[in-house]
């Protein structure tokens, strides 16, 4: 395990982790991004959408959204991440959904769209929804423990791993990364730490945003050291 791990190291300098890194459309990128999807995961509950909602929602979407995160909400790289990306939708909960359109990202280029009221936001929800490909686990993942790690030794793997696509403190887009601020309260205080876990874990396919666990898995991470990152990540500089 150390072998692979001084190997991946040159590798990861390119740039990986969390929350919708750099999108990837060439086929090679999808093979090996989903190559972690053998890995047991929450069975979760089917999307259900109300398609007339969904439609109002759409029609928001293309007034307020789809000037950063473009045209089906594919996002754009280095710029707004994708919000139909499949592992995404799968783990983001309504009220993080909610809450992120409601209040923006500070110190990032998201502003809150407060304004719009509960109801349409709950539109442009329905209407991200309706891309889902995968079951709703977001009950399951938000119900996990809370990490109990070292955050001494997560930074040694944030600044090794994370920090070459989200920036030296989770910046990033802000700080000239190719991923998105990971670092910033409007995000900390919205994800649980069951989301980000899960998505070291598994990754985002079509992104280079790799899973870290498993024999696949561009670094075979503990769930110890995972849990080190998630408790880094809630002290990093940049959240304030």
């Amino acid at each position: 395990m150390k072998k692979k791990r001084h190997l991946i190291l040159p590798i990861l300098l390119s740039g990986l982790l969390l929350s919708g890194c750099n999108q990837k459309t060439d086929e090679k990128s999808e093979t090996s991004s989903t190559a972690t999807s053998s890995r047991p995961e929450p069975a979760g509950k089917p999307v259900k959408i109300d398609p007339a909602l969904a439609k109002k929602g759409e029609a928001l979407y293309n007034q307020n959204c789809i000037f950063c995160h473009q045209a089906d909400a594919i996002g754009k790289p280095g710029f707004a991440p994708s919000l139909t990306n499949k592992e995404f939708l799968s783990v983001a909960s309504n009220k993080f959904l909610m809450g992120t359109i409601r209040d923006g990202r500070p110190g990032t280029g998201m502003p809150p769209f407060s304004h719009l009221g509960r109801k349409q936001v709950e539109a442009i929800v329905a209407y991200l929804r309706s891309h889902a490909k995968l079951p709703d686990v977001s009950e399951i993942v938000d119900a996990q423990p809370e990490s109990h790690g070292d955050p001494r030794l997560g930074k040694l793997w944030f600044d090794q791993i994370c920090s070459t696509c989200h920036g030296e403190h989770g910046d990033g887009y802000s700080a000239g990364s190719t991923g998105t601020a990971i670092g910033k309260a409007g995000f900390l205080n919205k994800a649980t730490d069951g989301f980000i876990r899960f998505t070291i874990v598994n990754g985002r396919s079509n992104t280079r945003m790799l899973g870290f666990k498993g024999p696949d898995a561009m670094a075979n991470l503990t769930d110890k050291e995972i849990d080190d990152i998630i408790s880094y990540l809630r002290t990093v500089p940049s959240k304030s």
